[in-house]
């Protein structure tokens, strides 16, 4: 997502480049799809959270945002933080500061996105994904500078690592019955704080970091060769990238589909090693959605928001204020779904949940066009930009 401010100068809306926006903002619907379930009030599920006793339409929704969403936004999203961040220190060393002076930037808006983080899932949701992009911030920004190869290498090492954890969670997972002990199902809402608060505090450092530096490296690899910013440019590797990794991706999610979805009962262990595969392949899915989106950008001529359509322009302005619209929608689901506000969780099934998604995401984007035609930023994005940079 777009968590990385533009230089002091910011460049004009109108000759933006039009990809890193518009897959932004698409890809804040597959969030959304991958978010709403978890705030439903299922006994047990499967791996990827959907109920085991759905309808018949609730496990075809759940089959295709296994296939298609579940571990693919995440991966994808972590390619545009990379490339962000890459973008953001290119800029700043053009402009004449050296990598000292970019790497306290980084560090700075790093330790505000941690901060973000950390009142995102007390007040919120638990599946906060700003610290872990503030923890990468700090830990691994030495990879904005380093080679390539070490970038390349860094993402295979933490690829492995990746593989270890994915698959110690799945057999606890089966250990525990698969027993839904969301902290969206808590009743009182301050006990519901702070059990967020621990399950964010065990997920950012583990799970999810693991699961964003391969693709964080991979997109500081691809801002060194403009790859999203001149996409008419790259048009081969784009092709192959959205074919390769979507049919990777695809492939790699079909037994997990067929476990979560019951049309297939496995042991445990081929049930753990179909969750880890579709884990480790969700990175290739990931980069090739974002291939895919920039691709789409490509066929606009020059690919920049100027040029764009209206639809294309409201996905842009969505990206642009891709902060506020992912803050917007744990307001929403939280306001919707959880026990102590709209209870909808209690009674909902996961297709049900994937349509307020839909809607609650359209919401966002059409809040984003009408801020984007009143020259208005998103107020999440001023917030981290001021504590970053400081007063103008």
């Amino acid at each position: 997502m777009s968590l990385s401010p533009p230089a002091i100068m910011g460049t004009p809306v109108a000759e933006r480049s039009l990809a890193p926006d518009l897959a932004r903002g698409a890809m804040l619907l597959f969030i959304a799809l991958a978010h709403a379930h978890m705030f439903l009030a299922h006994e047990t599920t499967g791996f990827r959270g959907y109920a085991v006793d759905g309808t018949v339409l609730d496990r075809v929704v759940a089959g295709l945002q296994v296939l298609f969403v579940d571990g693919r936004a995440l991966p994808m999203f972590a390619g545009l933080f990379g490339y962000g961040l890459a973008r953001l220190v290119q800029r700043r060393t053009a402009a004449g500061a050296d990598w000292p002076q970019a790497r306290r930037l980084v560090r700075r808006r790093s330790w505000w996105l941690l901060a973000f983080g950390a009142a995102h899932a007390v007040l919120l949701f638990f599946g906060d994904i700003l610290a872990a992009y503030g923890f990468i911030g700090l830990v691994f920004t030495g990879l904005l500078a380093a080679k390539d190869r070490t970038l390349l290498r860094t993402a295979g090492i933490v690829l492995a690592f990746h593989v270890l954890v994915v698959a110690a969670a799945g057999f606890a997972a089966e250990a525990a019955g698969h027993e839904n002990a969301s902290p969206t199902l808590v009743a009182d809402p301050v006990e519901a704080a702070f059990a967020r608060f621990a399950v964010w505090a065990a997920l950012t450092p583990t799970f999810y970091v693991v699961d964003i530096v391969p693709a964080f490296a991979v997109g500081i690899w691809a801002a060194r060769r403009r790859v999203l910013d001149e996409p008419s440019r790259h048009l081969p590797l784009l092709r192959r990238t959205a074919f390769a990794g979507i049919g990777v991706g695809v492939a790699g999610g079909l037994p997990l589909m067929l476990a979560d979805t019951q049309l297939w009962h496995p042991e445990a262990p081929v049930a753990v090693a179909a969750y880890t595969l579709h884990s480790l392949t969700g990175l290739g899915a990931g980069l090739g959605l974002a291939a895919l989106v920039a691709l789409a950008a490509a066929r606009g001529g020059r690919g920049a928001v100027g040029a764009a359509g209206p639809l294309t322009r409201a996905l842009a302005a969505c990206g642009q204020r891709s902060l506020t619209c992912y803050l917007l929608q744990s307001v929403a689901f939280t306001a919707l779904f959880v026990p102590y506000a709209g209870n909808l969780g209690a009674t909902l099934g996961d297709a049900a949940a994937s349509g307020i998604a839909v809607l609650v995401w359209a919401a966002t984007v059409a809040l984003a066009a009408w801020m984007a035609r009143a020259g208005m930023r998103g107020p999440f994005e001023v917030l981290l930009r001021r504590l970053t940079y400081g007063r103008p």
